[in-house]
């Protein structure tokens, strides 16, 4: 890990400056997208940031955006498929900070957007092990850290495809859909502790991911990952009490996991 880089400034919170100040905060795939910019805001609210991601390079220009904000991070270029790197980072993460107060897993991948009947095994796996498979390995190692914070929080980036069986998107929609059970499951054995654990849908956004899937989408329709990231923050905080639920963007509430049509 690398690059604690502290500091101070105004945060985009009205109520309360640095909500999360003196709070380590982990976010996975964090190198950009709805990953960098909640890494961003969580860092503005006070929050040590502990980012993960592939990429050194994108992880680097992400330290420099949450130095420029007055926040601070650490850096872990690790591929959430690498289930040896996720456990040293928990062995280091007790180490330095003997707890983790947020956790957002957000990493994920696409994978083949074709007939089931096209897919390549290979494919296939490979996006049940990085939507799936590196979730329950989050909770697997990180669980015993969030049960030492005060008020541990674990959001999971899920998606409406996890909900409807539509064609081509096989892949991608299995694995949300078993996360989403995993994210219900961990709520429910959470549910006498202080950890509180939900899902986030965001729709469509304006991401890399999403663009290559549907490239003849117009930008400009979809929505800023920065406003989906403002939208997660509140699901971080001291002050969210539900668990076992799935925030809904489109809504712009808790639901339970069963989606509105």
């Amino acid at each position: 890990m690398s690059g604690t880089r502290p500091g101070m400034t105004t945060s985009i919170m009205t109520d309360n400056n640095k909500p999360l100040t003196d709070r380590i905060a982990l976010v996975t795939g964090a190198s950009r997208g709805i990953g960098a910019e909640i890494a961003v805001l969580l860092a503005q609210a006070g929050a040590h940031v502990v980012a993960v991601a592939r990429t050194s390079g994108g992880l680097e220009e992400l330290d420099d955006r949450i130095k420029a904000a007055g926040g601070s991070s650490t850096l872990v270029p690790v591929d959430m498929k690498d289930s040896d790197g996720i456990a040293r980072l928990a062995l280091t993460l007790n180490e330095r900070y003997g707890k983790l107060d947020v956790m957002v897993g957000n990493a994920g991948v696409l994978g083949p957007l074709s007939p089931l009947d096209h897919v390549e095994r290979k494919d296939f796996e490979s996006n049940i092990a990085v939507n799936l498979t590196a979730n329950w390995w989050l909770i697997r190692t990180m669980d015993a850290l969030l049960k030492r914070s005060d008020a541990g929080r674990a959001v999971f980036i899920t998606s409406s495809l996890g909900w409807r069986g539509k064609a081509y998107v096989g892949p991608y929609a299995a694995s949300k859909a078993a996360l989403n059970m995993l994210v219900q499951t961990y709520a429910a054995e959470s549910a006498n502790t202080n950890v509180k654990v939900n899902a986030f849908s965001p729709g469509p956004t304006r991401t890399r991911m999403y663009a290559g899937g549907w490239p003849g989408v117009d930008p400009a329709t979809l929505t800023p990952a920065e406003d989906v990231a403002k939208a997660i923050v509140p699901l971080c905080l001291l002050s969210c009490t539900e668990s076992g639920k799935v925030w809904n963007y489109k809504d712009g509430k808790f639901l339970s996991f069963r989606m509105p049509e």
